[in-house]
């Protein structure tokens, strides 16, 4: 599957370029060209799928794999302190290319990255109420 109008579906079929750092039949991880911090990275899946909701298992768990493959490369490579793995699905949630992607965010003591929320707690019934509400859709 392809979408004609993707960036990622373009840079998987070679026709855009990008700084590839690692890929296999079913996955790319390219460098990100507006990186959070030195090394950031995107696995992506090389068949489009919008977002979370919409990738298979099979490739979600090809990605999952080839962002700890990124991670180890990166600890190799930079010497990072920690990384944050993260994905965004839809607008809300920042995504603005809609091709599923996770990054692989490596992270350096001190370094400035704040991620986008700040913990604000919650009371432990608040936690139970929406837990409940969770998992009666399960």
């Amino acid at each position: 599957m392809r979408d004609p109008d993707c960036i990622f579906c373009a840079i998987a079929a070679g026709e855009s370029p990008a700084e590839i750092v690692d890929s296999d039949e079913h996955t790319i991880t390219l460098m990100d060209i507006a990186p959070a911090t030195r090394g950031h990275a995107l696995v992506i899946p090389r068949a489009h799928s919008e977002d979370l909701l919409a990738i298979g298992e099979d490739d979600l768990t090809r990605c999952a794999l080839a962002a700890r493959r990124a991670a180890r490369l990166i600890e190799a490579a930079l010497g990072p302190d920690g990384f944050n793995v993260l994905n965004a699905t839809r607008p809300a949630a920042w995504q603005t290319v809609f091709h599923f992607h996770l990054h692989v965010i490596p992270r350096y003591e001190g370094d400035p990255l704040k991620l986008p929320w700040i913990p604000r707690g919650a009371e432990p019934g608040e936690i139970a109420s929406v837990a409940a509400a969770i998992r009666e859709r399960g």
